[in-house]
C-alpha cells in the first residue's frame, strides 16, 4: 500500500469545508432549511419531488409500472429538485423530507395529506397502498422485504462509499477506494449468487424489491455509474446482467428512468413529468420551461 499524509483527528471536530469535495457547497452538519420557498403543487393526488438518481429511478419507475397495469390512482407529477442548487433545503422540501434528501412523496388523497420520505419507505407506501409488486404470501413478502431492505442497508457503501472516493473525492485515495471496492465486489457477487437460481429476487414474482436494487445495481453492471465497469470487472457478475437486461426491456422501466433526468442522451431526459403526454414531447422545451419557472420563482 502506497504511503498517505497521516491524519490526527482533533480533539473537537471543526467544520473545514475545504474537504467537502465535489459537494461542499451543499453538505453541512446540520439538518433544517436554509431559505424560505415553498414546494410546487400540481394535479395529481401524488406529488413526487426528486432527481434521477438511483433512488430517485426506484420511485418513478414503480410508479410507472402501476400506471402500467392500469391503475388511475398512480398518476403522479413529478417536480425535478437540484441538489446541486441546495433545492433540498428549502422549507417547502424539509416539512416534506427532514432530512433533506430525494425522493419525497407527498399524498393528497388523504386528509390530512401524508408524507413519505426515504426511497424505501416510498416504494413500500406505494405497493401496499394499491396493493401490486409486492407478494401475498407472508413468506414471499419477507424474502421480498429481506432484499429492499438489503438495498437500502447496501446502496450507501456504493454509492457514499465507493462512488465517492473513486468517482467525486478531491484525490484518489488508495485505502478507502480498496476498502469500498472490496464490499462492492462482494455485494455484487451476493446479487449474482442470488439471481443464478431466481429469475426475479424474490423468485419468479417481479417486485419492488427489483426495483430498488436494478436502479443502483443495474446501472452499475450495464456502466453507467461512475465509468467503473471495467475496474469493478461488472462483466463477471452475468447473472446480474442478464436479470438487469431483462428488467430493462419493460416499458414502465424505460420511462420510469427518464424521469427528473437532466443529463445524457437528450432521448434519455424528462425534467418532469405531469402527465402521461409529457413522454412524447421534446425534452429539450420541457426543461426550458422547468428552467424559466426556477427562475421566476427565485
Amino acid at each position: 500500500m502506497s504511503k498517505t499524509t497521516v491524519y490526527t483527528p482533533a480533539k473537537v471536530w471543526n467544520w473545514n469545508k475545504e474537504f467537502g469535495g465535489k459537494f461542499a457547497s451543499i453538505n453541512r452538519p446540520t439538518a433544517g432549511a436554509t431559505h424560505e420557498k415553498a414546494l410546487p403543487v400540481g394535479k395529481h393526488p401524488l406529488q413526487l419531488y426528486s432527481l434521477g438518481t438511483p433512488n430517485g429511478v426506484k420511485v418513478t419507475v414503480l410508479l410507472e409500472e402501476l400506471i402500467e397495469l392500469g391503475i388511475a390512482d398512480a398518476e403522479y407529477d413529478a417536480w425535478l429538485i437540484n441538489i446541486n442548487d441546495g433545492e433540498q433545503f428549502s422549507s417547502g422540501f424539509v416539512e416534506v423530507n427532514p432530512n433533506s434528501k430525494i425522493p419525497a412523496l407527498m399524498d393528497h388523497s388523504t386528509t390530512p395529506p401524508t408524507r413519505v420520505f426515504e426511497s424505501g419507505a416510498i416504494m413500500l407506501y406505494l405497493a401496499e397502498k394499491f396493493d401490486a409488486f409486492i407478494p401475498k404470501t407472508l413468506a414471499q413478502r419477507s424474502e421480498c422485504l429481506n432484499w429492499l431492505f438489503w438495498n437500502i442497508g447496501s446502496a450507501p457503501f456504493l454509492g457514499g462509499g465507493f462512488g465517492h472516493f473513486y468517482a467525486y473525492a478531491p484525490e484518489k485515495l488508495e485505502y478507502p477506494i480498496e476498502r469500498y471496492t472490496m464490499e462492492v465486489k462482494r455485494q455484487l457477487d451476493l446479487l449474482d449468487q442470488r439471481l443464478a437460481d431466481n429469475r426475479y429476487l424474490c423468485g419468479d414474482e417481479y417486485s419492488i424489491a427489483d426495483m430498488a436494487n436494478m436502479a443502483w445495481y443495474g446501472a452499475l453492471v450495464m456502466g453507467k455509474l461512475y465509468e467503473a465497469g471495467e475496474f469493478l470487472e461488472v462483466s463477471s457478475y452475468t447473472n446480474v446482467i442478464r436479470w438487469t437486461k431483462d428488467i430493462q426491456q419493460r416499458p414502465a422501466v424505460k420511462r420510469g428512468q427518464r424521469v427528473n433526468r437532466v443529463w445524457g442522451a437528450e432521448s434519455n431526459q424528462l425534467a418532469e413529468r405531469h402527465d402521461a403526454s409529457d413522454f412524447d414531447r421534446d425534452p429539450a422545451e420541457i426543461l426550458r420551461q422547468v428552467m424559466t419557472r426556477k427562475m421566476k420563482q427565485s
